[in-house]
């Protein structure tokens, strides 16, 4: 049930994180108000998950997924440009959370 809150909780922040680029610096008010929703649930479903993910591996986990989905959404959503440094940075976002958890969840 962990892992499941856990996907929640990213789901949650990608989200929040995106339609925050919508909010145009805070200035749109449903933009503004569905990134605070968006992060209530996230930190919510994030503190659900400690109760039985290790705190290391699950905040690896939602920083990890998030920062990478994130990037993907401004290459995809936002027409970002994905350079060498850009692509390289991803792939030690992913290497890292795989290795955390061939360490172990707890």
């Amino acid at each position: 049930m962990g892992y499941l809150t856990l996907a929640g909780a990213i789901a949650a922040e990608v989200a929040a994180t995106t339609v925050m680029k919508y909010s145009d610096g805070f200035s749109r008010f449903w933009p503004s108000l569905l990134t605070v929703v968006g992060y209530v649930v996230s930190f919510f479903l994030l503190a659900q998950t400690l109760k039985t993910v290790g705190i290391g591996i699950a905040y690896a986990i939602w920083a990890g997924t998030g920062t990478a989905a994130i990037a993907l959404l401004g290459l995809t959503l936002f027409g970002e440009s994905l350079t060498l440094t850009k692509a390289a940075g991803l792939l030690l976002i992913i290497a890292g959370v795989v290795v955390l958890n061939l360490g172990g969840a707890h």
